[in-house]
């Protein structure tokens, strides 16, 4: 079975930084994508980035483009989020996931997910 375990969130102010890391295990975690997605309260979960098995391929939302960089460490099991320039918008509870299938870089079946780490970015 995949476990997905976040952790780094915290409160931070406008224009700081933070990154999320992501610990997985089950499954080989290098040969599989892996994805971060948000969800602020009252709203849907959106996508926010995502990583192919190699590193190699990557896609971001534009809401965070230029600012967001996931990475991951395939001898560590990791993946990782990294978030400059925060603005409170961003303020989320943030979700690793796993696909369910051997998709590349999938845009559906994002099926495993962790517990979520709270970002809170103030004014």
């Amino acid at each position: 079975q995949v476990q997905l375990v976040e952790s780094g969130g915290g409160l931070v102010q406008a224009g700081g930084s933070l990154r999320l890391s992501c610990a997985a295990s089950g499954r080989t975690f290098s040969s599989y994508a892996m994805g971060w997605f948000r969800q602020a309260p009252g709203k849907e979960r959106e996508f926010v980035a995502a990583i192919n098995w190699s590193g190699g391929r990557i896609r971001y939302a534009d809401s965070v483009k230029g600012r967001f960089t996931i990475s991951r460490d395939n001898a560590k099991n990791t993946v990782n989020l990294q978030m400059t320039s925060l603005k409170p918008e961003d303020t989320a509870v943030y979700y690793c996931a796993a696909p369910v299938n051997g998709a590349d870089l999938p845009v559906v079946g994002w099926r495993y997910w962790g517990q979520g780490t709270q970002v809170t970015v103030s004014s």
